[in-house]
């Protein structure tokens, strides 16, 4: 008769290396974890517990429960409307015409052979440069008394205040956004650009293809899942943009640039109303978690969100 030995559990040390390895990294995390967790936490708590309150500030700060009072207020408030509908439009037009042009940049990049390096370079220098001093140049710029924009536009027979129209302010604040942002993505599309295994394209010549053949079938899906990053990237800047246009127009002429950021910040802290500026706030959050958590659906198809 033969006996059968009791099965023991996997120890650590016999554990598989892979999963060692995680136990040790989670030890290594732990600290920071239990560190990191509170300061932001508390912070979401205090926030939540604002967007459902009055807070008084006279006399030292005070809640008075308010139940879903700004909340309703968020959703049927026209002037958050409008700003959401400007923001969309904002948001569509700085990220669509930095990916068109970042991804038309890199490619002439890329096909530059002396002098790419000194090139780059040069591009990448409005990137460095904070918003507030992007938008004071902007400014200072379109000014329709000493402007060099002003006075371009007065040569070629247009007489307007860029900055004291509606729709020309509007489309002064989204050419400087891209103007200081079409350098990143040209940088992440030129990094893609020099990973196209150059087999490939040689065996794409030697079929005939022309080149927007190759740019088409090629090139461009060999670097789609870099452009999918570089778009995720600047559409988290862009929903929550602030620095130029406060700068430049303070979300007017006749709010006209009064894009969602602007407003919660005019909310917070012009009207002081910090119990709906909360519920703004967390609305922006939620909205940046919908549009991260589609991105990253579309990595983890193509096998770059593990």
């Amino acid at each position: 008769m033969t006996t059968t030995a009791p099965v023991r559990p996997a120890s650590a040390d016999t554990a598989p290396p892979r999963r060692r390895w995680l136990r040790f990294e989670g030890r290594l995390l732990a600290p920071g974890i239990l560190l990191l967790a509170p300061l932001s936490l508390l912070p979401f708590v205090f926030i939540v517990a604002m967007s459902l309150s009055r807070v008084h500030l006279l006399g030292g700060v005070r809640f008075d429960f308010a139940g879903l009072t700004n909340w309703v207020r968020v959703f049927t408030d026209p002037d958050i409307g409008l700003a959401w509908v400007r923001s969309l439009v904002y948001f569509v037009l700085t990220v669509g015409i930095e990916m068109l042009l970042g991804v038309v940049f890199a490619l002439c990049l890329w096909r530059l052979l002396r002098g790419r390096n000194t090139v780059l370079s040069l591009l990448l220098l409005p990137m460095f440069v904070a918003p507030v001093f992007v938008g004071l140049l902007g400014r200072f710029l379109t000014d329709s008394t000493f402007g060099l924009y002003a006075w371009v536009l007065r040569h070629l027979g247009i007489e307007t205040d860029v900055l004291g129209s509606q729709g020309t302010a509007f489309a002064a604040v989204v050419l400087m956004d891209v103007w200081e942002w079409t350098p990143l993505i040209t940088m992440i599309a030129l990094a893609g650009l020099s990973s196209v295994p150059l087999a490939i394209r040689e065996a794409a010549a030697l079929d005939g293809t022309s080149g927007w053949q190759l740019l088409r079938y090629v090139v461009l899906p060999s670097i789609s899942s870099v452009l999918l990053v570089a778009l995720l990237i600047r559409s988290m800047d862009a929903i929550r943009y602030f620095d130029i246009i406060w700068v430049t127009t303070n979300g007017g002429p006749a709010d006209a640039t009064k894009i969602v950021p602007v407003r919660l910040y005019e909310v917070a802290f012009r009207f002081f109303d910090l119990g709906y500026a909360a519920a703004i706030g967390l609305l922006m959050l939620v909205v940046s978690i919908v549009i991260a958590r589609a991105f990253v659906r579309l990595l983890d198809q193509k096998g770059l969100a593990r």
